[in-house]
């Protein structure tokens, strides 16, 4: 089983440096602490074990150190920056593994442009040797790449050229919609497999600053201080401490403090409930503060982001995810008024920036999701994203027959309307009308109201509003069909489906590349007992399907 749950201390591959308003993240990997067996990380080359710690790090800093500004990202090795993805990793990794390892991937590098952008701590790039592949599009995420200039540091995307495959992380994409370089430039650059050095890395937009080696250290602080002025980081404040997720998992079920899962391994459905918090909860923001990791936004969606991983990777059978949610409507809704209310306030943000990350996980996340809307859900706010990000939504009409319960509701707040858009920089309720301003604004007329299946059918919220009668026939036809197609059809369908509108870095990474090396890492030219990917290192040459498709 595959852990996503990590701390500091047990980091086996990244170590931390904090100096005041600047922080250093440096990539030392372990080679002989691979997650699997039957390779080295040699080169600071990374597998997703190397990966889960630098996203746990990106978390950290965010929550744990307010006071930071600047993080550089640099190497503890020498002449080695970054190999990218471990070459030997990839070619005896699953299908499955590797498509999952490459949306991890950019993920994490996504969270590290979201924290320069919104966060106010811009992460820098300090190559101190090669980078090549992955290693190369980790500095892409970051806002400033400066490249130490001696005779051997270079810059580098081979895997065209090399293996047979694309760059996995959002590479392809960056370079020309990110640092707009020149397409017959890129075209050039990506197909030289030692890649680019010097003042040309410069002049073409690859880096931003060639460094000589007996300054680089000096420069790159000097940079990073700079970067700092920039930023509105709060001054004097107290981080809180990201403290290990409770979890237990059983055969068939996984208990977190705000979220249940059951599996129905038979029919390969995942049954999914967030609850809604219990007791007094914070309004201030001294006492969100105090509250902390426990803080319920918070923990629910560490919780959920957690659930998600651990699912993607551990449970590839189990393709279609109910969602439901249990509890008081009125706690959710008192929550989004206190994050409404104090969004300024540092914690405040980056939990409705963490909120925001873990919805997008759900998005992207390959299984079919289906939401339900019963008598006991509270679908307020927050959670209504839940239904909004569902590919079909069931509401019962009115209660169940011998019920005391009311009837199930639906309740829009602000938080619906643009702290939580999607990769494609729309809310999830735009996205769903996407040429129809007008219903926008109707049901944000309806914020704070409870609506009913009726009222949210006339208002597009959900898909069908069966009653009592229909209810539980509906739904199980409705769930066993899904089951019964092709998940390689329901995958294309359902990511080609979920993000109506414009077009982003974002939806480029996730929708173009995510399926083109999807198509790649299936091909024999790349995985083939001749191809590329299994040949690598063995000097011998692969023998490719000329024709193209």
């Amino acid at each position: 089983m595959i852990e996503f749950n990590t701390q500091i201390e047990q980091y086996k591959h990244w170590s931390l440096e904090i100096d005041g308003v600047i922080a250093t993240l440096k990539l030392g990997v372990n080679e002989d602490a691979a997650i699997q067996t039957g390779y080295k990380l040699k080169l600071n080359s990374y597998d997703l074990g190397v990966d889960i710690e630098l996203h746990d790090a990106v978390q950290r800093l965010r929550f744990e150190h307010p006071e930071v500004r600047t993080v550089i990202l640099t190497s503890s090795k020498e002449k080695v920056f970054c190999a990218g993805a471990n070459i030997n990793m990839l070619g005896i990794s699953s299908h499955a593994h590797k498509v999952n390892f490459c949306k991890f991937t950019n993920e994490t590098r996504n969270s590290i442009e979201d924290a320069t952008s919104f966060s106010g701590q811009t992460y820098i790039s300090a190559i101190n040797g090669t980078a090549a592949g992955g290693g190369y599009e980790l500095a892409l995420a970051t806002d400033y790449i400066m490249l130490i200039d001696d005779s051997s540091s270079a810059i580098s995307l081979p895997e065209v050229p090399l293996l047979a495959v694309l760059p996995g992380t959002g590479g392809l994409t960056r370079v020309v919609d990110k640092r707009k370089v020149r397409r017959d430039h890129a075209d050039y650059f990506c197909t030289l497999a030692e890649g680019i050095r010097g003042k040309r890395a410069v002049k073409w937009k690859l880096i931003d600053e060639l460094v000589p080696r007996s300054k680089f250290t000096e420069k790159v602080k000097e940079r990073a201080l700079e970067f700092a002025k920039k930023s509105a980081r709060p001054e004097n404040e107290k981080g809180i401490l990201l403290t290990p997720i409770n979890r237990k998992i059983e055969e068939d079920r996984i208990t977190y403090d705000n979220v249940s899962i059951e599996f129905k391994r038979q029919t390969r459905i995942v049954n999914l409930t967030v609850h809604a918090p219990k007791g007094d909860l914070p309004t201030t923001t001294e006492s969100i503060l105090e509250a902390g990791a426990n803080y319920w936004p918070l923990a629910m969606a560490r919780e959920l982001d957690d659930a998600i991983m651990h699912l993607s990777f551990n449970e590839l059978e189990l393709g279609t995810w109910v969602l439901r949610t249990s509890g008081d409507a009125d706690q959710v809704f008192a929550i989004d008024q206190t994050l409404v209310q104090n969004q300024d306030y540092w914690l405040v943000r980056e939990i409705i920036l963490n909120l925001k990350r873990v919805f997008k996980r759900l998005d992207l996340v390959s299984r079919s999701l289906v939401a339900l809307i019963e008598p006991g859900s509270c679908f307020t706010g927050t959670l209504l994203e839940l239904v909004l990000a569902a590919d079909r939504s069931y509401m019962l009409d009115g209660s169940f027959e011998d019920s005391d319960d009311d009837p199930a509701m639906l309740r829009p707040t602000e938080m619906n309307f643009g702290a939580l858009p999607m990769c494609n920089d729309l809310t999830r309720i735009q996205t769903r009308f996407i040429d129809d301003i007008e219903n926008v604004e109707n049901i944000r007329n309806e914020i704070a109201n409870n609506l009913d299946a009726a009222v949210a059918n006339e208002l597009g919220l959900v898909t069908f509003i069966p009653d009592d009668i229909d209810w539980e026939e509906e739904v199980r036809i409705a769930v066993e069909e899904r089951t019964s197609f092709s998940p390689d059809a329901l995958t294309g369908m359902e990511a080609s489906l979920r993000f109506a509108g414009p077009e982003t870095i974002e939806t480029k990474i996730f929708g173009r590349l995510t399926a083109w090396q999807n198509w790649i890492f299936q091909r024999p030219n790349a995985v083939g007992e001749e191809g590329a990917l299994n040949l690598y290192g063995t000097g011998k040459q692969s023998n490719y399907d000329k024709k193209r498709v």
